[in-house]
């Protein structure tokens, strides 16, 4: 059951929606290697791959359905992505070849098309942990299964039992969730610090991770990847949610190495997972790496500021979100900085990860079996 909405607003300040890994980085690929031509792209997770789930959800804490979001987008108009244009599904999308942008699912209004070449179920605020998409009053990632029940179902429809089973199968299917878990529930709000060490919430949430992959397999998945951890202690809200000096900008090493430890352990899960699926290619996606890499080298790619958002450039931000009445850096300055909000990268560095993922997945799938039904 949800939180009310007034109940659940007021913790807004400390309730972040984190970056989390549809942002696939696995390691860099040769020139001659080549992605598989997958039928459609059908992404699981958080903020970071939702295209606009929550637009259509009335008690959804988190929201991006206006100004200043999407003023990179291509038609200038916020669409309930979390950034100033594109995320990073839209990017891959388009470099596979299959559609320039990934629309979601609430979307009264999908076309056959849309549905043959993939949605987003994804809902901003929301995680493995039911617990996390409770405070947010997001689409849990059960909920997010059932809906893609429901997507199969309208794919049979248009196209038959048999096409639409080899659309699920030749499909990349790309999971971003875990990083709101660990802010909500254990770095800030501390809800389940009363239950678990640190070690003890990532194996609870790397249960959570192994049934949502088999759940996904069995409704016909072949090639699956999740997202680790992003650098959570280098995310702007997180420096000044942590720090005693919040005018002190520095990475939470803590936090960092929080994230790091349950990559470590999310790697060996998935590899143990694809030895257990037959036919399936279930990839571990490394953003941490990049990420970090972009934040401590910013000039490298172009970026001038790493420690603050563009939306809310100026201010010490304590609310994760910007509002209509934030500031911004301008639209046409929004590609100096690596962060649009406290907590959701720029378009520019979507763009940036969505190449690097694109040679990292190729490398990761090309040494695994082709999947098979």
């Amino acid at each position: 059951m949800h939180l009310p909405r007034t109940a659940a607003a007021a913790t807004t300040a400390l309730i972040i929606i984190i970056l989390t890994a549809a942002d696939i980085q696995i390691s860099t690929a040769s020139p001659n290697q080549q992605l598989p031509n997958f039928t459609a792209v059908i992404i699981f997770g958080d903020s970071t791959v939702d295209t606009g789930n929550n637009n259509y959800l009335p008690d959804a804490v988190f929201r991006a359905d206006h100004p200043p979001y999407g003023e990179n987008f291509p038609t200038g108009q916020p669409t309930g992505r979390f950034s100033d244009g594109k995320l990073l599904p839209d990017f891959f999308a388009s470099i596979l070849g299959i559609k320039q942008l990934v629309p979601p699912f609430l979307h009264p209004n999908l076309s056959d098309s849309d549905i043959r070449t993939g949605v987003s179920f994804a809902s901003a605020g929301t995680g493995y942990d039911d617990l996390t998409a409770t405070i947010a009053q997001a689409i849990s990632m059960d909920e997010q299964v059932e809906l893609f029940e429901k997507y199969v179902v309208r794919l049979r429809s248009i196209m038959g039992d048999d096409a639409a089973k080899e659309t699920v199968q030749g499909a990349l299917v790309a999971v971003s969730a875990g990083a709101n878990d660990f802010v909500y529930n254990y770095y800030d709000l501390m809800t389940r610090r009363l239950e678990f060490d640190l070690s003890g919430y990532q194996d609870f949430l790397l249960s959570k991770v192994q049934t949502l992959v088999k759940r996904i397999y069995n409704m016909g998945g072949r090639t699956i990847v999740v997202g680790g951890l992003p650098p959570i202690g280098c995310l702007p809200i997180q420096m000044t949610v942590e720090l005693q000096n919040p005018l002190e900008r520095r990475c939470v090493e803590t936090q960092n190495l929080g994230s790091q430890s349950y990559n470590a352990k999310l790697k060996k899960l998935l590899a143990k997972l694809q030895s257990s699926l037959a036919g399936s290619r279930v990839a571990y996606s490394n953003v941490y790496d990049p990420l970090l890499e972009m934040i401590t080298h910013p000039t490298k790619y172009g970026f001038v500021e790493t420690k603050q958002g563009c939306c809310g450039s100026g201010l010490v931000e304590m609310a994760a979100l910007c509002n209509a009445e934030s500031p911004s850096c301008g639209k046409e300055m929004a590609s100096n900085y690596v962060f649009w909000d406290s907590v959701h990268p720029t378009s520019t560095a979507y763009q940036i990860l969505a190449t690097n993922l694109s040679q990292q997945l190729a490398s990761a799938l090309s040494s695994a079996s082709p999947p098979s039904s």
